[in-house]
This record gives C-alpha cells, structure tokens and sequence, in this order.
C-alpha cells in the first residue's frame, strides 16, 4: 500500500488531504455540537476584538462559515478547512526540508494521530490556532533563511493572525526570536524583521486595545486558568500529562520524536531543524513544567506536533526506519479509527455533554411561550438554547456559574420572566431566591444517572 502512495508523493498527500476533508466534513453532520462550540457560534453573532475567554479569531471564522451553513457541519467547516490548508503546508514545508517522500510520510502522520483527527471534529480555538501556527512557522522559516521582503511581510502577517487566535500562540513567537538570538543574531539589525514585526502588532492591536477597555479581563483569566497559583508538585497531573502525550500523538511516533529530540545531535547543528526542534521542545516542555503544579489539557501543546509530525517525518527518512513507521502508522490508526468508531456510536460514554443536545433543547422549545425569556445555569446550557431553539433568542445564565463573556455583556434588570435549564442537579432554592414563582415542568433524564436536564418555568422577578 505505502509503495504504491510513494510512486507519485505528492499526488498521494494531496489525495488524501482532500479525502480527509470531505470525510470529515460528512462525518461532522453526525455529531451533535458541543457546548463550547455553541459558545463560539453565540460569539460568532457578536462580533468584537475580544472576550472574556480568548481572542476573537474562531468567532470571525464561524461568522465566515454561517454564510455556508449554521449548522453542526457548516461551523465545523471552520476546522476541516483550517486542517486541510495546514497539511497542504506541512507537505509543502517537509519538502523542502528533505523530499517529497517525507513529505508524505508527515502527511501520513499528520492524518493518522488523535490528536488531529479529534481536530477536525470539534471547533475550538485550536483550529485556528493550528492553522496559523503552521503558516507561521512556514512563512517564518522562509524569512530567516532566506529573506525576501515577501516572506517578511507574510510571517508578519500570519504571527498576528496566530495572536489573535489563541495566547498560547506566544510561545511560537518566543521560540522565533530564541532562535534569533542565538543562531541568527544579524537579523537584529535588518529593516525586514521590524516591518514583520509592526505588521504582526497592527494586527493584533484591536485585541490589545479591547483588553486594555476592559482592564486586561481576558489576559489575567488565561494567566489564572493556565497556573495553579501555588508551586505545590501534583506528579499525578505530571505523569499524566506525560502519558497523554503517548495517546494523542500515538506510542511510537511520540516516542521517536521525544527520542531523537534527545538523541540527535543534527536537530542542533542544521539551523533549519534546530529552528523546528526549538519550537517543539519550547512548547511540550512548558506545559510539561506546568503539569508539575496543575492538571494541564491535553490539546494545550497540540501545535507542538506539527514540528514534530515534520521531525518525526525526517527521522523516519534519515535512518530508513521502514518497519517502526508501519508500525507507528497501524497503531495510530488502530487508535483513530476506535475514537472515530466510540465518538460516532458511543458519544454518551466518552462525551455526556454532547449526548443528544438537539433532542435536548428542542423539547425545552415545546414549553416556550411568547415573550419567553431563556436561560441556562451555565455557558454551555445558555449557548445551547440560542442555537437549536427557534430563531436564536438571546440567552443568558440565570444561576451562579463561572464568569464568562455572558456576564461581559449583562445589564442589570435582565432576569425576566420564562424557562430556565438546569443540569445535573435540581436548583429549586436558588430560582426561589431570583425569582416569586419558580415551578419545575420538565425533567429529562438523557444519560441514567450522569445528565439530567430540569426545566423550570419562572416569572416575577425579585428585584435586588
């Protein structure tokens, strides 16, 4: 099989890239939507230069796909074209480095490992953020070595659009200029570097500015979800971070990379490798540190692995390790194609939250009525009732919940009267403190024991 894909490298990659695309974009109309995607739909419909929760990039993204379709597939679209544009570029950028064989071995990997598959399945901010960061690092590899004004202003410009996708994208940019600094140091005194980098800071001015408006909300809650606050070691979060780094990247390409990452002296003297292998070991490696103090997820070093899908690519053509790719490739797949299967057919057993939502909240639509305001006691419950309830009503969060881009936006005097979803556990009490006249109408039980939604019907407010 692998020698027929290699007769024509290029084609085959291109083929299966495109493959990949239209499964997907098939696969994800089965799937019903998450509440963080709920979420950044709901963003999708408020455009603005920040939130509460990370940079606007996934919300500009969906608001471009809603105008193909709003629905579970259409918002995906967002994924399955960030992921497709990123492997054109991983080939294109494997190629260059080494041959077009490799290349399609980093395609192979690249399209084979959970971690990507679960990518073009689920619309995060990590979308955008991989798309970014691939052309970033691309655009960027092109300028250092070989400096057109081109390949300047489109690192400038791609490093801005990867800021305004997710703040963890600081870390490509440290490595870049780490690498500067220490292999490339004349670049310090080139005008092409400065014009990059004023590009890169006009984009992401407006994010900037947005969180200075709004006292730097979102910087300081990313800063407080990404640490523990104390330096207390958790080895349980260390090791299983570790751990899951064997899963998502597959056992015997996250062994290769982190092997040859230690043991290959050619990753440190080719300026080109060190430039990836630098980027790579930055970001594992601060999320590893940060395991030490605090459960770290684990698509937080996801970017990571597109310099590593590419070393592993050239490791595996360097020392001709035929049988380890094959069998790196088997149990990646083996791995995929069970995650694929259980998220398909066992969606309640791996993901509760997303079990059935539409039948969910289109029986929540049948107790509406006219002038009906709708809340959730969460988020994910609030984002929820804007999508599949009819004419996407504004929603909010009636309950104590963590703060969001919900209470961004409240204005005093919203509690009204109409339904309020509640998950898990009846909050009877709590409505009766809100509201005179809270009665529950509903309760649907949609995974025995683990998810229970009660719908409570409530009206005059108490004013405070």
């Amino acid at each position: 099989m692998l020698e027929t894909l290699y007769r024509s490298p290029r084609k085959s990659a291109y083929t299966l890239i495109l493959l990949m695309a239209v499964f997907s974009a098939i696969y994800n109309a089965f799937i019903p939507l998450h509440g963080d995607e709920a979420y950044y739909w709901m963003w999708s419909h408020h455009l603005q230069w920040g939130y509460f929760d990370h940079p606007p990039m996934v919300a500009f993204l969906i608001s471009l796909t809603n105008h193909i379709s709003q629905s579970e597939w259409g918002i995906r679209l967002v994924n399955v074209i960030s992921f497709t544009i990123a492997a054109f570029y991983i080939f294109k950028f494997t190629a260059e480095l080494s041959d077009e064989k490799t290349a399609l071995n980093a395609i192979l990997i690249f399209l084979s490992v959970i971690i990507v598959n679960a990518g073009y399945i689920i619309t995060t901010t990590d979308a955008p953020t991989i798309l970014f960061w691939t052309l970033s690092l691309y655009y960027s590899y092109r300028a250092l070595f070989f400096g057109s004004w081109q390949e300047y202003i489109l690192a400038g410009i791609m490093l801005g659009l990867l800021m305004m996708s997710k703040y963890t994208s600081i870390l490509l940019v440290g490595s870049i200029l780490l690498f500067i600094i220490l292999r490339k140091r004349s670049i310090l005194t080139n005008i092409k570097f400065y014009t990059a980098l004023l590009i890169a800071l006009a984009i992401v001015s407006p994010m900037v500015w947005w969180n200075y408006k709004h006292d730097w909300i979102s910087f300081l809650f990313q800063i407080h979800h990404g640490s523990s606050g104390v330096f207390k070691i958790n080895l349980e979060s260390f090791f299983t971070f570790i751990a899951g780094q064997f899963g998502i990247f597959s056992p015997v390409f996250a062994w290769l990379l982190f092997y040859y990452l230690y043991k290959e002296k050619l990753f440190y003297k080719n300026d080109k490798l060190f430039f990836i292998a630098l980027n790579v070991t930055l970001t594992i490696g601060l999320f590893l540190y940060k395991s030490l103090f605090k459960k770290m997820g684990l698509n937080f070093d996801a970017p990571a692995y597109i310099g590593g899908v590419i070393l592993v690519a050239y490791v595996v053509s360097q020392y001709n390790l035929k049988k380890i790719f094959k069998i790196g490739l088997i149990i990646a797949l083996i791995f995929t194609i069970l995650g694929r299967y259980l998220f398909l057919f066992h969606l309640d057993i791996i993901r509760t939250e997303m079990y059935k939502s539409d039948d969910i909240f289109h029986r929540v639509a049948s107790f509406a009525r006219p002038g009906d305001k709708f809340y959730g006691d969460h988020l994910s419950t609030a984002a929820y009732l804007k999508y599949y309830l009819p004419g996407h009503p504004d929603t909010d969060v009636a309950l104590h919940s963590r703060y969001s881009q919900y209470d961004m936006w409240r204005k005093k005097g919203f509690l009204q009267s109409g339904l309020v979803v509640v998950r898990k556990h009846r909050r009877d009490a709590e409505l009766k403190r809100l509201y005179k006249n809270v009665k529950l109408i509903d309760t649907n039980i949609v995974v025995p024991k683990r998810r229970i939604f009660y719908t409570y019907r409530v009206s005059d407010p108490i004013k405070k």
